[in-house]
């Protein structure tokens, strides 16, 4: 069996990246080579690297460096093994619970490959996990280094060595002490820092604060994922910089277009993106931003934790552009 380490590659640039395979067997001993098969275009190096298990159970792990083309595009990449004349492209998935036990799944052994131009500012990301999400390594597929952070971490004085600091989902709905982090954060922002806020629900809020200035949250969603979305701030930065954003950076998303929505708002909040379900009001809370200070304050209810891991690139361009706010 060949699992591949990631299911998405994003590649935002033609820069290489190495991708990293885990050859298992269900009886040994096996000898033959791993290759991965890739779209025109992509290349691969090494051509093919060799298995050689000896027990059952056994495994290695073979690490490909593969490199995109420069025209923007999509692509599945494949693991295959050969052994003895034949090929080999499962992955094998144990999935255990209580009441089904052990079920061993057998998908293809496949990822998908995104090849799209995601322009970036900043660095370094500080991340707050919430109910838990693939946002942060998504972040790192475009370039970003990001550090979770625990509880003596989110100081205004610690938070200073980051670009941005981003709140994992539902946050303000899991973590105890949120109300205590947030004056540091909004003391960071103020001097020139940008905070995240994704999606929070209503159950089980830890605080009744959002932001730097006060806004409600609803229980309004976006289901229909091919919902128009409505540009509202054509000027602001978050459509503009790095990324000018458009029309076809909302194409493709998958199983909605945001939840939770807040559906009332400070002035001090600007609301840039408008979207609705068929024959609904317009929400125009998905996505909205304030200036505090020197910096930014972003709240979001927008699913980027479904869009960034399923390789949408638009849902990358416009996070880039939140992360990149003042820089």
């Amino acid at each position: 069996f060949a699992n591949v380490a990631d299911s998405v590659f994003v590649f935002a640039t033609n820069e290489p990246k190495p991708v990293s395979v885990r050859v298992t067997t269900a009886a040994g001993p096996v000898k033959g080579e791993l290759k991965l098969a890739v779209p025109q275009g992509w290349e691969v190096t090494p051509a093919s690297i060799p298995i050689d298990l000896k027990t059952t159970d056994a495994e290695m792990m073979a690490t490909f460096t593969v490199k995109p083309p420069n025209q923007n595009g999509e692509g599945t990449l494949r693991a295959i093994a050969s052994i003895d004349g034949r090929d080999y492209s499962l992955e094998r998935v144990r999935i255990s619970y209580p009441h089904i036990g052990v079920q061993t799944l057998m998908p293809p052994a496949e990822a998908k490959l995104v090849r799209a131009d995601i322009l970036k500012k900043g660095e370094r990301i500080g991340y707050i996990p919430g109910a838990g999400d693939d946002v942060p390594e998504s972040l790192r597929q475009i370039g970003y280094s990001v550090k979770m952070l625990s509880e003596p971490e989110i100081t205004t004085k610690n938070l200073a060595q980051f670009s941005a600091v981003v709140l994992g989902i539902r946050a303000y709905n899991t973590q105890d002490r949120i109300s205590n982090w947030l004056p540091e954060l909004f003391a960071y922002v103020n001097e020139g820092g940008v905070v995240i806020a994704q999606y929070n629900t209503l159950a089980d809020l830890k605080t009744s604060q959002f932001g730097p200035y006060p806004l409600e949250i609803s229980r309004d969603r976006v289901t229909d994922e091919n919902a128009e979305v409505r540009v509202l701030a054509t000027d602001n930065p978050l459509m503009n910089t790095p990324n000018k954003i458009t029309p076809k950076d909302f194409d493709n998303w998958v199983q909605e277009r945001g939840l939770y929505f807040p559906n009332k708002w400070d002035p001090a909040w600007t609301p840039v993106l408008s979207c609705n379900d068929p024959k609904e009001k317009p929400l125009d809370g998905g996505l909205l931003v304030a200036k505090s200070g020197k910096g930014f304050f972003v709240y979001t209810s927008y699913s980027w934790f479904r869009q960034l891991p399923a390789g949408i690139p638009g849902a990358y361009r416009l996070f880039a552009n939140m992360l990149s706010l003042g820089k």
